[in-house]
């Protein structure tokens, strides 16, 4: 496994800071940090304070996934010391390259998600300028939903991409991912993987990481 970004997004908020703690030592690489604002996607889950009542208790970077209406405007908020991705929906965005640019500028590396449903030619303009590409293999929303297969493609495609114009983005993959097709999407081309419930619903939080890791 290259990189593991569970997403406490799934994580028992009343021991967030414990079962954080648990990701960190069994070897997780990343904090992904889902978003949402009842506009952009249908469910609402937390802001940028609970990210930040990390800060402190984890050395593990942010991978913030912003999951949300006008995300330049809050996109601020979530630069930290230990922010390293701030990452926004292309279906987000009316002016892309222009979101891109604000986060760079705001220190920290710029990511672009895509939902299932978007074609890659809508990153042609920009795809020089990221630093990361989520490939959303569920749609946006909600925790727990079932891997959507044909988003492999995207992955491959993007991986092609990446070989023959000679770019170092990051390739990341989000949703429904499990022990059970974690090697298929890494062999595909994936460098970042998020894990929400596969992990944090674990009986043992810990082992479940050094599972994924393990690859």
């Amino acid at each position: 496994m290259k990189r593991l970004a569970p997403s406490i997004l799934s994580a028992d908020f009343s021991r967030l800071g414990e079962q954080t703690a648990s990701i960190e030592r069994a070897g997780a690489h990343l904090i992904h940090v889902d978003v949402m604002d009842g506009h952009f996607v249908p469910n609402i889950s937390f802001g940028s304070a609970v990210m930040k009542s990390l800060l402190g208790k984890t050395e593990l970077p942010f991978d913030v996934h912003l999951m949300i209406e006008n995300p330049d405007k809050y996109a601020g908020d979530f630069v930290t010391p230990n922010t390293e991705f701030i990452t926004v929906h292309q279906e987000a965005c009316t002016h892309l390259h222009r979101s891109i640019q604000n986060i760079k500028s705001l220190g920290v590396k710029a990511g672009v998600a895509l939902n299932p449903a978007t074609h890659l030619g809508t990153l042609d303009y920009v795809i020089d300028d990221v630093d990361m590409i989520l490939v959303m293999s569920v749609n946006p929303g909600f925790g727990g939903q079932k891997f959507i297969p044909k988003t492999l493609e995207k992955v491959r495609e993007l991986a092609e991409i990446r070989a023959e114009e000679g770019l170092d983005f990051e390739i990341e993959i989000d949703g429904g991912i499990t022990l059970d097709n974690v090697k298929e999407v890494m062999d595909a081309g994936v460098s970042v993987v998020v894990a929400g419930s596969s992990v944090f619903g674990a009986s043992d939080i810990e082992a479940r990481v050094r599972e994924f890791v393990k690859w």
